[in-house]
């Protein structure tokens, strides 16, 4: 393999995509890390760290979905600091922000990828 190729993505199954409330997520365990899979009003879905770097505790999986402007977002249901779904930052503190990954469904199947 040259260095400008890159490996392919491994993909985990995690849940089917009606398993997964709109507007809400779950959390799985995806090669040993706690991954927060979230499905929007209209069926797109993202992969985040369930973990919550201001409560130090893995819990963003409960956290209230939702947009500021035009950005998907998840609010901890700890101190409620708001995730963007798309990238991981912080939307309050952009020095702030949590892992994301890639994620895709198919045959309505959820599949988790590698960290972003």
């Amino acid at each position: 393999m040259t260095e400008t190729q890159t490996q392919p993505v491994t993909y985990i199954a995690v849940c089917r995509l009606d398993d997964i409330d709109p507007e809400t997520g779950i959390a799985a365990l995806v090669r040993g890390e706690a991954v927060a899979v979230f499905r929007t009003v209209d069926d797109r879905v993202f992969a985040l760290s369930n973990f919550d770097p201001y409560g130090h505790a893995s819990v963003l999986a409960r956290g209230i979905v939702g947009t500021r402007g035009e950005v998907p977002f998840v609010a901890s249901p700890l101190l409620k600091q708001p995730f963007s779904l798309e990238t991981g930052e912080c939307l309050d503190d952009p020095s702030v922000s949590v892992a994301t990954y890639e994620v895709d469904v198919v045959d309505g199947e959820v599949r988790v990828g590698a960290r972003r």
